[in-house]
């Protein structure tokens, strides 16, 4: 293959990234937040990969995120008024790119894989670590929709190593 010929070579780089210099301070800032992927699923089903969560301990426990309110995710979760969070590892990746809409996903992205069927939406069969909520409260929030949910269930298993997103791309923790 010649590589000098159109489509002759494949970058490793994305083409249509943001330069850094480019990039607004904020964003440049919130790049530089290690942050744990997670997969947010609803009945319907929906689902949205998110790397903006926090869980607040407290009676109750909250779990929030911020969430783009045009995904389907955001369509289903409102209409259901519950959802599932499933913190991903790092053999998940290609599973947060597909429900992030970066990975092709003939069929959808439940398409593949093997799920468990919740009351709070399916769960990746594999996760041994889910939480169940009950949508409490939104709002805007910057270019964002806060969600906010009562955790109603919990299931803790096993504790592998979280998949992590920084500056952009998938790391794990050393």
């Amino acid at each position: 293959m010649n590589p000098d010929a159109p489509g002759g070579r494949i970058h490793s780089t994305d083409p249509f990234a943001v330069p850094d210099a480019d990039k607004s301070q904020v964003r440049r800032l919130r790049g530089r937040f290690a942050s744990t992927v997670t997969l947010w699923t609803t009945p319907g089903p929906a689902g949205l990969t998110v790397s903006s969560a926090v869980v607040a301990d407290g009676d109750p426990g909250r779990v929030l995120g911020l969430i783009d309110e045009e995904s389907e995710f955001w369509a289903a979760a409102s209409a259901a008024g519950r959802f599932a969070v499933t913190p991903l590892g790092p053999g998940d990746r290609q599973l947060a790119d597909r429900f992030a809409g970066l990975f092709p996903a003939p069929g959808g992205p439940f398409a593949t894989g093997e799920w468990r069927r919740t009351e709070f939406g399916p769960v990746p069969a594999h996760a041994a670590t889910w939480a169940g909520c009950r949508l409490t409260e939104t709002r805007p929030c910057g270019w964002a929709l806060l969600l906010d949910g009562v955790i109603e269930r919990v299931e803790t298993g096993s504790a592998g190593s979280p998949l992590i997103h920084y500056r952009g791309r998938y790391t794990e923790l050393a």
